[in-house]
C-alpha cells in the first residue's frame, strides 16, 4: 500500500484547522450534540497535528543547520550546528516513526469488549487444568487494568479443569491487547495426575472474539432452535432440578451455543445469546476480510485456532511465543496475569509489519 505520508499529514492538518474553525460558529455553539461531534474529532486528531508541527519545525531547523555549515566561516558557531544537525536527524527519524504508527489503520474492534473461549485439547486431564491456568492469567491481567471478566459457560472436569469455559472481559480497549491471544496453548510439565514423574506436553485452543452489540449483528428469531435441559454439576447442593441450562442453535449457520452456569432459565438464554452474537458478528468480520486474507496471515495476531503460538515451559521456567520467537523465563508471573512484556512484543512486531506496507514520500 503506496502512501504519501506528508501529503496525508497536510490534509489532516487542514481537516483539524477546518475543525477548529467550525467549533468557534454560534451556530455550532448553540448546538450541543454537533459540538460534541466536533470536539470529539478534534481530539482524535490533536496529538496527529502537534507531532507533525514538531516535525515541521525540526526540518526547518534542520535546514538552517544545513545553511550554517555551507556558509559559516566561524569554528565554533560552525561545530554547533553540525552537532544540533545530528541531534535532530536523530528526533526526525523517531517522529517520523512516530507519524506512521499513528496513521496506521486502526481495528475498529480495538475498543470492543471481548468474549473468551478456552477449550482442552491434547492432554486428557492436564489439558482440562493447564485451560483453568489460562481462565485464571486472563483473570488476573484483566483485574490488574482494572476490566470486569464475566463468566458465561463453564464445562468442569472432577479435579478443577475445564473441557470448556467461555467468559467475557469488559473494559476500555479490551479487544485492542487481548485480540493476540488467538491460537493453541502449549504446556510442557509434570502432571499431578502422572506418578511417574514424567514431563507431558498438552495444549488448550483460546479464541477471543469482540464482543458484539445487538446493533452489530441483527438475528432473526425464525432462525433459533432453542432447547432447555437440565444443567449438570459437581452434585450435592448445586445439582439444579429444573430445565434451567439452555442450548441455541442457529439454523443458517449451524453454530451451537449453550449455557448452564447460571441458575435462572433467562439469565442461561442472555448470556448464551451474547456469545452467538459475538461468534456471527466475527463470522461477518472473516468473510468481509477474505479479499485481504494474506495479508492478514504476515501480520502479527491473526490468530488462527490451529496455530501453535505460545509455550509454557516448567522445567525450564520458560514462556516463550512462537510468532516472535520472544522469551521470558517468569513463568509463575505471567500464569499470575503478567502478560504485559509479551503481548508488548507482539504489539511492536504487528506495527512492523504494517509500516513495512507504507512506502514514505515526504
Amino acid at each position: 500500500m503506496k502512501v504519501d505520508i506528508a501529503g496525508k499529514l497536510e490534509e489532516i492538518e487542514r481537516s483539524f484547522v477546518r475543525i477548529e474553525e467550525e467549533m468557534g460558529k454560534p451556530e455550532v455553539i448553540s448546538s450541543p450534540e454537533e459540538l460534541q461531534r466536533l470536539a470529539k474529532r478534534h481530539a482524535e486528531l490533536e496529538p496527529i497535528v502537534s507531532a507533525y508541527r514538531r516535525y515541521k519545525g525540526i526540518l526547518s531547523r534542520m535546514e538552517e543547520d544545513r545553511r550554517t555549515i555551507e556558509t559559516e566561516d566561524d569554528p565554533e558557531l560552525l561545530q554547533l550546528a553540525k552537532e544540533e544537525l545530528k541531534e535532530l536527524e536523530r528526533e526526525e527519524e523517531t517522529l517520523l516513526r512516530e507519524l506512521k504508527i499513528m496513521l496506521l489503520p486502526r481495528d475498529p474492534n480495538d475498543e470492543k469488549n471481548v468474549i473468551v473461549e478456552i477449550r482442552a485439547g491434547a492432554g486428557g486431564e492436564e489439558a482440562a487444568l493447564f485451560a483453568a491456568d489460562l481462565y485464571r492469567m486472563y483473570s488476573r491481567f484483566a483485574e490488574k487494568r482494572g476490566w470486569k471478566v464475566e463468566l458465561l459457560s463453564s464445562n468442569e472436569t472432577g479435579i478443577g479443569g475445564f473441557k470448556e469455559i467461555v467468559f467475557a472481559v469488559r473494559g476500555r480497549g479490551a479487544y485492542s491487547l487481548l485480540k493476540y491471544e488467538s491460537g493453541v496453548h502449549r504446556v510442557q510439565r509434570v502432571p499431578v495426575t502422572e506418578a511417574s514423574g514424567r514431563i507431558h506436553t498438552s495444549t488448550a485452543t483460546v479464541a477471543v472474539l469482540p464482543e458484539a452489540d445487538e446493533i452489530d449483528v441483527q438475528i432473526n428469531p425464525d432462525d433459533l432452535k432453542v432447547e432447555t435441559f437440565r444443567a449438570s454439576g459437581a452434585g450435592g447442593q448445586y445439582v439444579n432440578m429444573t430445565d434451567s441450562a439452555v442450548r441455541i442453535t442457529h439454523v443458517p449457520t449451524g453454530i451451537v451455543v449453550s449455557c448452564q452456569d447460571e441458575r435462572s432459565q433467562y439469565k442461561n438464554r442472555v448470556k448464551a445469546m451474547s456469545i452467538l452474537r459475538a461468534k456471527l458478528y466475527e463470522l461477518e468480520r472473516q468473510k468481509q476480510e477474505s479479499a485481504i486474507r494474506d495479508q492478514r496471515r504476515s501480520q502479527i495476531g491473526t490468530g488462527e485456532r490451529s496455530e501453535k503460538i505460545r509455550t509454557y515451559n516448567f522445567p525450564q521456567n520458560r514462556v516463550t511465543d512462537h510468532r516472535v520467537n520472544f522469551t521470558v523465563h517468569k513463568l509463575e508471573a505471567v500464569l499470575d496475569g503478567d502478560l504485559d512484556e509479551i503481548i508488548e512484543q507482539l504489539v511492536l512486531a504487528d506495527q512492523a509489519e504494517k509500516l513495512k506496507q507504507l512506502e514514505v514520500a515526504v
